[in-house]
C-alpha cells in the first residue's frame, strides 16, 4: 500500500514544510485521520507554476499519440492504486466502497476516453482555404486555423465527486489531452485519496518521459493558495466544480487580473422535473418511487439531484404528493460528506421552512453531522415570485411546485434561472405540452432530457453537463463529455505561411490523416 506523507506533490517532488496544517476528518464518526497535511507553501506554488510554463511548449508540440499514451498510462496507475483508493474514498468521505470503486471507473473511462480522442487528432478543428490570387478585386489569401492548447490551467477538485471530478478527473483529462500542464489545488475534505491519486497521475508523467511541470498537486487548509494561483500571471485558465458562491469567487479573482483568464465552473442548479399530467394519471406511483430514489442517491450529494419537482393540482398530484411525502418520511438521515456540507442542508432546508407559501411536507430534522430527508410544496405563483426559491438545497431536499395547467408550467420554466438540468415526466397524452416545454427549457438547461432522472451523467461524445449561469459560467462549454477539452484550446489563424511552418494538422498533405474542413467541404 502507498504510504500516504500530507505533502503537495511539486512537479513529481514532494513540497515544503511550513504551510498550515490540516487534517481529513472521517465524516461517519468525526475522527481526525492522520497524517497532518501541509498546506503548500508560496514557494510551492511558484515552483509548480514555473514548471507548468517550462512544460508547456514540451506538452503542446508533443503529438496526440504521445498525449493519449499519457492519459492511457494515467489511468493504468490508477488501475493499480484501486485498493488505496476503494480504502480512502469512504473513510474521508462516508460514501460507500461501491460507489468508490464505479466512480473509480468512471475516471478510468474518461482518461481513456479522451486518449482516444486526441489519438485520433480530428478535435482540433483544422480549417483551410487556399488562396486564390485571380479573386477580383483582390486576391485571396492563404489561410488556415486550428485549436491550440491555452498553456498552463488550475483545476480545483471538487467535494462530492473525489475521483471522477478532482485531481484526475475530468477536468485534469480534458486539459492534458488538450497540451496544457495542470496544476490541482486539492479539496481540503478528502487530502489523502487526492494524494494517492496525484501520485498515480506523477508516476504516470514519469514513466511516459514527459516534463515534470506536466503535473502537480497542491493542498491548502483554506482558500489561499487556490486564489494565488488563479491570479498568477502565468495561469491561463482554471476550472471548478463546487457552489456558486466558490465559483463566483474565482470568477471575480479571473477578471479582475490585468489579464483576464477564463474560468470553467461548474456550480448550482435546482435541476427542475417536470411532471405531466398523462403520465401523472398512469403511473404516480412508479413516478414517485423514481424521483424519491433520484434525490435520495447519493444522500442528495449530486450537482443533478432534483430540487424541484413541478406537478398539476388536482387529484392526481394529490396522491403524487402523498406518495413521495410517504417515502421522505421514512428514509432515515444519513451522513454527508462533511460536517460543514450538512450543516449548509440544515440551513438551506430551515430557510426554505420559513419562506412565505411554503408548507413543510417532511420538515427539517438534523442530527449532528447528517442529513435528514425534507420535503416542502408551494405554489407556481410563489415560487415564481420569489428567487429565494429557486436556489439549490445541496442535499435530499426537494420542492414540490403545483401548476394549475400548461400555460403556468411554461411560465415556471421561461423564470427559471440557468440550469444543468431539466426533466420531463410524459406519455404520448402529454406530446403538446412536452413539445412547448422542450422549446423554452431548451433555453434554461444544458440537458433536457424525458421519462429518466438527471442524476447520473453519461460520458459520451455528446453529453452537455454546464449551463445558462448559475448553472456554469460558460454556457457555451461542457465539463464532462469529449468537448470538454475544447475550453482549453484557443483558435489560431495560420495565414499565407509556407507549408513547412504549419503545424502538422494544417499542412496540405494532412499527415495526421484527420478530419478537416478544407475550402468549406468536410473531408
Amino acid at each position: 500500500m502507498y504510504t500516504i506523507t500530507g505533502f503537495s506533490l511539486v512537479a513529481g517532488a514532494a513540497g515544503e514544510r511550513g504551510g498550515a496544517l490540516f487534517h481529513g476528518v472521517d465524516p461517519s464518526t468525526g475522527n481526525v485521520l492522520v497524517p497532518a497535511f501541509h498546506s503548500a507553501t508560496g514557494a510551492d506554488m511558484e515552483r509548480a507554476v514555473q514548471q507548468a510554463v517550462a512544460a508547456a511548449p514540451e506538452l503542446a508540440a508533443r503529438g496526440g499519440a504521445a498525449r493519449a499514451a499519457l492519459l492511457r498510462a494515467i489511468a493504468d496507475e490508477l488501475e493499480l492504486a484501486r485498493a488505496d483508493l476503494e480504502q480512502l474514498v469512504p473513510l474521508e468521505t462516508a460514501l460507500p466502497a461501491a460507489r468508490a470503486s464505479g466512480e473509480l471507473g468512471r475516471t478510468l473511462g474518461q482518461l481513456r476516453l479522451f486518449a482516444d480522442v486526441v489519438e485520433e487528432g480530428s478535435w482540433v478543428d483544422a480549417r483551410i482555404d487556399h488562396a486564390n490570387p485571380q479573386r477580383q478585386p483582390l486576391p485571396k489569401p492563404d489561410i488556415r486555423s486550428m485549436r491550440r492548447p491555452l498553456g498552463p490551467v488550475v483545476v480545483f477538485g471538487a467535494s462530492n465527486f473525489p475521483l471522477a471530478f478532482s485531481v484526475a478527473g475530468g477536468d485534469t483529462a480534458s486539459a492534458l489531452a488538450a497540451g496544457c500542464p495542470v496544476i490541482v489545488k486539492a479539496h481540503p475534505a478528502h487530502p489523502a485519496t487526492s494524494e494517492r491519486a496525484g501520485a498515480a497521475v506523477a508516476a504516470a508523467v514519469a514513466r511516459c518521459g514527459f516534463p515534470p511541470g506536466t503535473f502537480s498537486l497542491l493542498f491548502d487548509a483554506g482558500h489561499a493558495v487556490g486564489a494565488a494561483l488563479v491570479r498568477h500571471p502565468a495561469i491561463c485558465a482554471a476550472a471548478f466544480t463546487g457552489s456558486t458562491a466558490g465559483g463566483r469567487a474565482l470568477m471575480d479573482l479571473a477578471a479582475a487580473r490585468p489579464r483576464p483568464i477564463p474560468v470553467f465552473a461548474e456550480m448550482g442548479s435546482i435541476n427542475p422535473v417536470f411532471v405531466l399530467p398523462a403520465a401523472l394519471a398512469a403511473r404516480s406511483s412508479a413516478i414517485a418511487e423514481q424521483l424519491h430514489a433520484s434525490v435520495q442517491q447519493g444522500v442528495g450529494q449530486f450537482c443533478t439531484s432534483p430540487g424541484v419537482i413541478v406537478v398539476p393540482q388536482g387529484s392526481d398530484g394529490d396522491a403524487l404528493r402523498a406518495s413521495l411525502q410517504e417515502r421522505f418520511a421514512a428514509s432515515a438521515a444519513a451522513t454527508m460528506l462533511t460536517a460543514a456540507i450538512a450543516q449548509r442542508h440544515a440551513t438551506g432546508a430551515a430557510h426554505l421552512a420559513r419562506c412565505e407559501g411554503v408548507s413543510a411536507l417532511v420538515a427539517p430534522a438534523q442530527p449532528d453531522g447528517m442529513a435528514q430527508p425534507c420535503l416542502f410544496e408551494v405554489d407556481a405563483a410563489r415560487f415564481i415570485a420569489d428567487a429565494a426559491l429557486q436556489e439549490e438545497v445541496f442535499g435530499p431536499t426537494s420542492l414540490l411546485v403545483r401548476v394549475a395547467d400548461t400555460a403556468q408550467a411554461l411560465a415556471l420554466a421561461a423564470a427559471l434561472p440557468g440550469q444543468l438540468t431539466a426533466t420531463l415526466i410524459a406519455d404520448a397524452g402529454d406530446n403538446a405540452s412536452a413539445a412547448a416545454l422542450v422549446d423554452v427549457l431548451s433555453n434554461v438547461a444544458g440537458r433536457v432530457l424525458m421519462n429518466g432522472v438527471p442524476t447520473g451523467v453519461e460520458v459520451c461524445a455528446a453529453m452537455v453537463h454546464g449551463g445558462p449561469y448559475p448553472a456554469s459560467s460558460a454556457a457555451q462549454s461542457t465539463s464532462v463529455g469529449t468537448a470538454a477539452i475544447e475550453r482549453f484550446a484557443r483558435r489560431v489563424c495560420y495565414q499565407n505561411l509556407p507549408d513547412a511552418l504549419l503545424p502538422p494538422a494544417l499542412q496540405e498533405a494532412n499527415p495526421l490523416q484527420i478530419s478537416r474542413l478544407v475550402d468549406g467541404v468536410r473531408r
